[in-house]
């Protein structure tokens, strides 16, 4: 089931349980020391799947005065084999295309997901750079034309 709230509606349960796996993904497996909870979250749509105690999927949608960008893209490694990449990136782009429509959606994505981004739409608008000695790339996806 998704769960999709702003920050002010998030539960201490979800909240907790939400910073938790962030944590496990991007501080202790990418080995990446780095301030995982930042200020963003506050004004962001987080969006996270779970089923009982299992936790399978999470973004945060971050609103932005003329765009939005989705960050913390993430799927635990035991859940990464069962589509929940292509799920989670699909809820959340219909989210974002129907709540803000005509903005353009950034991500920062890192360089080795390129080509999943790019199979939703997006198209890279940097070179590839360090950034926490993790390799990224900035993409966007345009809003549809009318």
């Amino acid at each position: 089931m998704w769960t999709i709230k702003p920050f002010g509606e998030l539960t201490l349960q979800e909240l907790h349980r939400i910073y938790k796996e962030r944590t496990a993904v991007f501080v202790v497996e990418q080995d990446c020391a780095y301030q995982e909870v930042d200020d963003a979250d506050f004004a962001s749509i987080h969006f996270c799947k779970q089923v009982d105690d299992t936790f399978l999927a999470y973004a945060r949608l971050i609103l932005e005065p003329e765009s939005v960008r989705i960050g913390r893209v993430m799927v635990p490694k035991e859940q990464r084999a069962n589509g929940f990449g292509d799920e989670l990136l699909t809820v959340v782009l219909a989210y974002a295309n129907k709540h803000y429509p005509g903005f353009p959606i950034h991500a920062q994505a890192q360089a080795y997901l390129q080509s999943f981004y790019t199979s939703f739409g997006f198209r890279p608008i940097s070179e590839i750079y360090l950034e926490d000695d993790i390799p990224h790339i900035d993409m966007v996806m345009d809003p549809p034309k009318n």
